[in-house]
């Protein structure tokens, strides 16, 4: 299959781009610059110069495919009005480039749009109300698509897509323990944080795009919820510092942003029960806590590629 990829040149975009190639696929990424296009094309892909804000290059690669897969976010994450409108029109765009083709269009949702406080599942509604809220109109856009003749569906990732040279969530708060000297956590550290290692994330993305069916919502996490109490212990023994409970107005001054605070002290855990047995999809790799201490987080801190 021919798969136009957004979003192949981030942080788990590679490994996505990678799993495609290595069984049998081919594919074009959009590279928003020079840096993005090398990097595409060292892992073997064609590249479609673009952005998510130039629709004709969205379309032009989604009409030239036999499947798409969007994974590319972002924008001013103070103005989440203006990241969620951005979002549901490349979507939009896409899915409108495939429509009535009957052909796949797997789209990349969050597991923070979940209601907080007890274990979702695939079959849940996300919250409305919650502080993963603006995703939801990209979802609701992307499965629309299921009921006009696209084969559509929504991964929704673990907050921790863990793995080499991570720069996300774990890579902030680690970088944030070295900076302060204490390895933080909220509260008592009870709250849970689905994980899964970017390599089993890729092997799921590639089983959407080949057999999900329409309207699907997928779970990608490959561990419920590890309380992230424990996840800052770890840090903290692998970098000799204590780990330390902040208040949440603490929390709110200690990390980059109070947003941030937000983030590491919500219990969002979530169930992947369906899609493991609708996609026969199997996590074999190392957990979130392994990759901690024996991964190369703790080694360096990683510098953030341009795509």
């Amino acid at each position: 299959m021919h798969v136009f990829v957004t979003g192949g040149s981030g942080l788990t975009g590679p490994s996505v781009v990678t799993e495609l190639i290595t069984t049998g696929h081919t594919v074009t990424g959009l590279a928003r610059s020079r840096e993005s296009a090398r990097r595409l094309e060292s892992l073997g892909a064609a590249t479609l110069p673009g952005s998510l804000d130039d629709l004709d290059s969205l379309r032009a690669g989604a009409e030239a495919a036999e499947g798409v897969v969007h994974m590319a976010f972002g924008g001013d994450f103070a103005d989440h009005e203006g990241i969620m409108r951005r979002d549901r029109t490349a979507i939009e765009t896409l899915g409108e480039a495939l429509r009535y083709s009957g052909k796949p269009f797997v789209s990349t949702s969050g597991a923070l749009v979940m209601p907080t406080g007890r274990v979702s599942t695939e079959h849940d509604r996300p919250d409305t109300a919650g502080f993963g809220a603006f995703r939801i109109p990209g979802e609701d856009a992307c499965l629309a698509f299921a009921h006009r003749g696209v084969r559509s569906s929504v991964i929704r990732l673990a907050p921790t897509v863990h793995g080499p040279g991570d720069y996300g969530f774990i890579g902030m708060l680690i970088a944030t323990a070295r900076q302060s000297g204490i390895s933080a956590y909220v509260g008592d550290g009870a709250n849970r944080w689905p994980a899964v290692h970017r390599l089993d994330a890729a092997t799921l993305f590639r089983l959407a795009l080949e057999r999900a069916p329409a309207g699907s919502v997928l779970h990608g996490a490959a561990e419920t919820g590890v309380p992230f109490k424990t996840i800052a212990e770890t840090i903290a023994r692998g970098l000799d510092l204590p780990a330390v409970s902040l208040t949440t107005s603490e929390a709110a001054t200690h990390f980059p942003s109070p947003s941030m605070a937000v983030f590491y002290g919500a219990d969002v855990p979530v169930s992947s029960a369906h899609t493991r047995e609708l996609l026969g999809w199997s996590p074999t790799r190392p957990t979130l806590l392994d990759d901690i201490e024996h991964g190369d987080y703790l080694a360096a801190s990683p510098s953030r590629p341009e795509h």
